[in-house]
């Protein structure tokens, strides 16, 4: 048996960023490692500045992501005024930022940003051996965070409670699968209405037979969203294992 920490993710827009290429700003369809240590530490009150509080948070807790529904791809024509490039220069708020130029040096950036629309997530999280963090306090945390939380963009705060709540579990799929209040969906009526694909998508970190104890089905490579350093936006690979399993297996 492993304690779990459970909760869900929903909101009408969410943008899960990958790497990020000139003026494009693409969604991943899920939650990666640095969405969820973003979130978790917006919860405890971690700055981005806080190195060894983000360092305590990233070595902490492991991962695993239900993907219920991606939800509907929606891109955005974005523009941003920006004053001319200024070396060792940092700004308090957006607004500071445009003051700091007259009006007409500032320049327009023009860019796509993705978000996916109507997905719901359900995340579990467990303690590492290197682990100072509990999954007590993490609970607390979430139920009354330190900062308002968002689904990867202030622009995307849920839209339904989070309802974090501790599973002793045998496996993590047993974990994943947990229904939350009033979000039992069953009936093929209801995940149609909600655009629910046929299989439901795990995405977990650990070994390929973490999820159920079977190591052979499951599809595996590096993904880049191990957060290193907040506030240079750096970022490491780690390994994922991920397998799609139809929706009545996945209950």
């Amino acid at each position: 048996m492993t304690d779990y920490l459970i909760f869900r993710l929903y909101a009408p827009l969410a943008s899960w960023g990958e790497a990020a290429v000139g003026e494009t700003r693409p969604t991943a369809t899920y939650p990666g490692k640095g969405a969820v240590l973003g979130l978790l530490g917006a919860a405890l009150g971690i700055r981005r500045d806080d190195d060894a509080g983000q360092t305590q948070l990233r070595e902490s807790v492991a991962m695993g992501i239900k993907q219920y529904t991606p939800g509907l791809l929606m891109r955005d024509y974005h523009t941003v005024q920006v004053p001319a490039a200024q070396s060792k220069v940092s700004y308090h708020t957006r607004k500071e930022e445009l003051l700091s130029a007259p009006r007409d040096a500032l320049k327009t950036i023009l860019s796509s940003r993705d978000y996916r629309c109507d997905g719901l997530w359900t995340v579990a999280v467990w303690l590492t051996p290197a682990a100072t963090l509990t999954l007590a306090k993490l609970e607390q945390a979430l139920k009354k965070p330190h900062y308002p939380l968002y689904l990867g963009r202030k622009s995307c705060p849920p839209a339904a409670p989070l309802a974090p709540q501790r599973r002793q579990c045998n496996t993590l799929k047993e974990a994943l699968d947990v229904a939350f209040p009033k979000l039992a969906i069953n009936c093929q009526e209801d995940r149609k209405a909600l655009r629910f694909p046929d299989e439901a998508l795990y995405a977990w970190e650990g070994e390929a037979s973490t999820l159920d104890g079977n190591d052979q089905a499951a599809e595996f490579n590096d993904v880049w969203d191990l957060p290193l350093n907040r506030r240079r936006w750096q970022f490491g690979p780690r390994l994922e294992f991920r397998r799609a399993i139809a929706a009545e297996e996945a209950r």
